[in-house]
């Protein structure tokens, strides 16, 4: 009863409510999504539902216990990054592969001008959609992150990070078929 309490005072912009939920639950959330997946993404998947849960507190409809929601929001979120990382990895793997073949054909010594142009395509996009990019890509900081850093929210960079990538396809679209190579080359 008392975390319906703690929802309603929630949903009503009350910070110390919102605090004392997030002190309630953070710990054995944590230890709970570190079943799934390794302790330092189990901390950032229920910071994430946390985030989620302030920024969306007006719309909230638990109909659950609070404490079920919670469990359940974080077992979903573990599961889609499971998911999210064997997609990663099964990218990785058809990457490779394809970069294999790439090594034994005359183009890839075409690279070397394929990296100039990345570089310069890459410092001709705008500062913002230029940083994010080079947070993400060569840094490999995560969207949360990034937005963390810079003050804004995560759907900011989202959207600075798809227009990024789409300058960029226009700027070497003459380039596409030795883009994998070349990527690899670069960031790998």
């Amino acid at each position: 009863m008392e975390d319906i309490l703690l929802i309603s005072n929630i949903q009503r912009d009350d910070k110390k409510s919102f605090k004392k939920l997030f002190v309630s639950y953070y710990s054995p959330l944590c230890e709970y999504a570190s079943q799934y997946v390794p302790d330092h993404y189990a901390e950032e998947i229920v910071e994430d539902l946390m985030v989620y849960l302030w920024e969306n507190r007006q719309s909230l409809q638990i109909s659950s216990s609070v404490k079920s929601y919670l469990f359940t929001a974080t077992k979903y979120r573990c599961l889609n990054a499971i998911k999210s990382q064997q997609c990663h990895q099964q990218k990785h793997s058809e990457i490779y592969d394809a970069l294999h073949v790439h090594f034994e054909d005359p183009d890839y010594y075409l690279s070397g001008e394929l990296a100039d142009q990345i570089e310069k395509a890459i410092e001709s996009l705008p500062d913002s959609y230029k940083e994010v990019f080079v947070r993400s890509r060569m840094q490999e900081m995560s969207y949360q992150e990034i937005a963390n850093e810079l003050g804004v929210s995560k759907k900011t960079i989202e959207y600075r990070m798809s227009n990024a990538l789409k300058l960029l396809r226009t700027a070497l679209k003459d380039y596409l078929p030795l883009m994998p190579l070349v990527l690899y080359r670069l960031f790998l």
